[in-house]
């Protein structure tokens, strides 16, 4: 049996990484020359979104490998 204790931390590091992440991903949103979102909604660029993706996927395991220890 799960103790609150547990639960709350797993919560709090949860929402810490989804908060990480979506800064970290505005961050390199600015970075990158042009409009992200346009590119990948508007003009149906692939190559943007598999690259958008990617940088997600990367920004993941590093949040999480750095929660993790």
């Amino acid at each position: 049996m799960l103790s609150t204790t547990v639960i709350a931390a797993t919560l709090f590091y949860a929402l810490l990484g989804i908060v990480v992440f979506v800064a970290s991903f505005i961050l390199v949103d600015k970075l990158t020359p042009g409009e992200l979102w346009k590119e990948i909604i508007e003009r149906q660029n692939l190559a943007v979104a598999i690259l958008a993706g990617a940088v997600a996927l990367g920004l993941s395991m590093i949040i999480a490998a750095a929660i993790h220890g």
